[in-house]
């Protein structure tokens, strides 16, 4: 039987007699003698937060709206029994120098007890030229690893078998393509691909809304999002084509509310995409996966994570008509906020960091990466990231809280946080559809100015001392020019990184090679055609990440982003 109401009208009546008593008297009083410290009181979104919360403060709430764990809306978590089967994947992100060097970090984190892996790619990866080309002078290898052809993949994962452990990819306007090479690696090394788990974040709208990454336009950049959704359904049923990130958004400056609106705005675009190319919605549904950040605000992100689960299992079951509960049910991996990281006083990071994670446990994250105490001065050091993935082992192992389920469920605050913030999701999403939908709004600029007000309101409170920063408008100390061990970078990075690309270029059947790229010319003037097909062949005879993009360049050309005022 559904039950809408949780309390007895009778008895809410008379707790809100006996609440506005104790208002009037004992904190009335007491306020008298002792006064508080604001006069208001906010959320760091701006969401008003009350003195205390009570079962008034849920009496509209119907209970299938909390439900249970592993129950549809996934209020409390997408699985039954959460952290007592399994805990979340610790997946410390690395990439740096060339493939052979991130391998290191790669064993090194493995050996220290890291449960998944997650790559950081070079800028020149990213934007998809070739470490040879005059745009990567300089940033080959310097933040992130530097991957060229099949060639670097190999040497990637050399000694890693890819079936025994997930692999997640930090990449979106060349995804596609490192997607490319993840699959013919497996198949040359005769894995079955649905062995195969992880994800890769192939978030591009996502990068025209925050991050500032792209290749191409709008609408071919998301066929390519649709093509990697379409392949993975019929061929991967483990692995992730998409994480849809909400992550960098917030860090560009969004509230939490913003974050998980503009991330479900992304993905109902691209499930609209799909289903339009003609995949079903319970096939595919169920591999999508998110990536959302872990901010200060410790309740708030609880609340934001509980709310971004009912948000997306009614997208998914109203809106899409999923039937499966697994296509409603929303996974995600969560990041500790980098940019919350201070150089003042940087011993202190740890601290934060430690917050931090232990909100997307509560919040129930199905993976997790904290950051490393150096990450305002570079890419962590072995020992930052081995203090980093420790914290998150004293939350798994020393704590007992993967004992209960979903344990600040029932919460008064936590649940009627959850509901505003839900509440205001809603909101957005109305007026995002009322403004002609997602692609329309990215191109009038919408969510780039809504993160661009909110960056700024932050950085005046931050500014004025009104949201706390220690050791950098609260407790700061005189400190000397800081000596810190960072982590270094080899300038014979980019000379040996050339050196095998071209080798690899110089041992290819170029004619082979040319022929393929006239076919993925001619592949990507159809837009019903499916690029995955030949962009795996083309990686496999040994043609580099500058060869595809600039085929694909000469036809549907570059992006240009309009100036948001």
């Amino acid at each position: 039987m559904k039950r809408t109401d949780q309390y007895d009208p009778a008895a809410l009546k008379h707790m809100e007699k006996e609440f506005d008593q104790w208002e009037q008297n004992e904190v009335s009083s007491f306020i008298k003698r002792a006064p508080e410290s604001k006069t208001e009181y906010t959320t760091a979104s701006g969401m008003p937060t009350k003195r205390t919360y009570t079962p008034l403060d849920l009496k509209n709430t119907p209970f299938e709206d909390i439900g249970f764990p592993g129950q549809y809306p996934f209020t409390r978590g997408p699985y039954p029994t959460m952290y007592r089967g399994r805990n979340w994947t610790m997946r410390q992100i690395a990439g740096f120098g060339t493939a052979r060097e991130t391998n290191g970090r790669f064993k090194y984190l493995i050996a220290q007890g890291q449960t998944g892996l997650s790559i950081d790619f070079d800028m020149p990866t990213l934007m998809g030229y070739d470490s040879s080309h005059a745009m990567s002078q300089g940033e080959v290898g310097r933040e992130g690893v530097a991957i060229d052809t099949l060639a670097d993949m190999e040497e990637l994962f050399d000694d890693i078998d890819l079936t025994k452990i997930s692999v997640s990819m930090t990449i979106n306007p060349s995804a596609w393509i490192l997607y490319a090479m993840y699959i013919a690696l497996a198949q040359k090394r005769g894995y079955d691909l649905n062995d195969l788990s992880g994800t890769i974040q192939n978030d591009i709208l996502k990068e025209y809304i925050a991050q500032k990454e792209w290749i191409f336009p709008v609408r071919p950049s998301v066929r390519l999002v649709r093509d990697c959704i379409q392949y993975g359904s019929e061929n991967m049923k483990r692995y992730n084509p998409i994480n849809i990130s909400g992550y960098h958004i917030s860090e560009a400056g969004s509230t939490a509310v913003q974050e998980v609106a503009y991330t479900m705005a992304t993905t109902m675009e691209y499930v609209r995409t799909a289903i339009d190319a003609g995949v079903d919605v319970n096939e595919f549904g169920p591999r999508l996966s998110f990536f959302f950040v872990s901010q200060a605000d410790f309740f708030e992100e609880i609340a934001k994570f509980r709310a971004a689960r009912r948000v997306y299992a009614k997208i998914m079951r109203e809106k899409f008509n999923a039937t499966k509960p697994e296509a409603s049910r929303l996974r995600f991996h969560a990041q500790t906020a980098a940019a919350t990281l201070t150089k003042p006083q940087y011993t202190i990071n740890p601290i934060r960091t430690a917050l931090q994670a232990l909100s997307a446990v509560l919040g129930g994250a199905q993976s997790l990466h904290t950051n490393g105490m150096d990450e305002a001065f570079a890419i962590p050091t072995e020992e930052a990231m081995r203090i980093a993935l420790r914290t998150q082992q004293i939350i798994a192992y020393e704590t007992n809280i993967t004992q209960v389920v979903d344990p600040l469920g029932g919460s008064y605050y936590v649940e009627n946080l959850t509901d505003e913030i839900e509440k205001e999701v809603w909101k957005i999403l109305d007026e995002v559809e009322e403004l002609g939908g997602t692609l329309q709004c990215i191109d009038d600029g919408y969510f780039q100015r809504g993160i661009s007000d909110s960056a700024y309101d932050f950085a005046l409170r931050k500014a004025s001392g009104e949201r706390p920063v220690i050791g950098v408008n609260m407790f700061v100390q005189d400190e000397e020019d800081v000596e810190i061990e960072t982590h270094p970078h080899d300038p014979e990075t980019e000379r040996r990184q050339i050196e095998r690309l071209n080798k690899v270029k110089d041992n290819r059947d170029e004619e082979k090679v040319q022929g393929m790229l006239k076919q993925l010319k001619e592949q990507a003037e159809d837009e019903s055609a499916n690029l995955m097909p030949i962009t795996i062949e083309l990686v496999k005879e040994g043609a580099s990440m500058g060869d595809i993009v600039e085929t694909l360049k000469g036809i549907w050309g570059t992006y240009r982003e309009k100036p948001v005022i």
